[in-house]
């Protein structure tokens, strides 16, 4: 599916259990119209669990997130097999993989997708990313690799929602922002470091809210995705 709709929330299916990523999708695909697969439900179904979820959800956008970080022929490699097979609506990267990387992934994403690079992830901190080398302020790190991704032709990055409107000063309204670590009012937090509710992301700025467990966690995950689209003055796409 094309990134035309422009759904604002891309719902997480972040399990290892194929029945249950198919009964959530044709549950809250409907709802939100978007979906999001990470690496530990595509490690253990492969291909043909993303199929699953598609064809569990046809008319969902779908977010493959899978954070491609190697030299960029590999890299190219995936990206281009990702996309022939699915055309995924958003695909990502890591930014730290450098210019070279991101721009051959782009070259191998084709014309239906959207490429992402990863800058800072929101299960981190300043003194983790201190631990793993990074020198600059948490915020400046996050900036600057949005706008290394930006130089490198990528259509957007994923980010935390604290780093949003430093991003959409220097990079622009046109940038996507795909934001995770998103939590209702009244939500856990689990092992998220830098979260927000959505409403507050939005006026930040944010283009797309990544939102998992609020949702697939509840009693009936069809109505609180429902509850969150309500709570940001947006209907149900069907």
């Amino acid at each position: 599916m094309s990134v035309a709709s422009s759904p604002l929330i891309f719902c997480a299916l972040d399990t290892p259990d194929l029945a249950q990523a198919k009964a959530w999708a044709e549950e809250i695909g409907p709802v939100t119209g978007a979906l999001k697969l990470g690496m530990e439900f595509v490690n253990a179904y492969g291909p043909q669990g993303i199929e699953a979820v598609q064809n569990a959800a046809p008319d969902a956008a779908l977010f493959i997130d899978l954070k491609f970080h190697d030299i960029p022929n590999t890299v190219a490699g995936a990206v281009s097999a990702v996309c022939q097979r699915f055309s995924p609506a958003y695909l990502n990267v890591h930014a730290a993989g450098g210019t070279e990387m991101m721009q051959a992934a782009k070259d191998a994403c084709g014309t239906q997708s959207k490429l992402l690079a990863v800058t800072i992830l929101t299960s981190l901190n300043q003194d983790a990313i201190r631990l793993v080398g990074y020198q600059h302020e948490l915020p400046d790190q996050v900036t600057r690799m949005a706008k290394l991704a930006q130089d490198s032709g990528l259509d957007g990055v994923v980010c935390s929602a604290m780093e949003i409107e430093q991003i959409r000063s220097l990079c622009g309204n046109e940038f996507d922002l795909m934001v995770p670590g998103i939590r209702p009012v009244g939500a856990q937090t689990q092992d998220q470091k830098r979260v927000m509710t959505p409403e507050e992301a939005l006026g930040k700025g944010a283009s797309h809210l990544v939102i998992g467990r609020p949702i697939t966690g509840a009693a009936n995950p069809a109505q609180a995705a429902q509850d969150i689209l309500d709570s940001i003055g947006k209907d149900a796409v069907a």
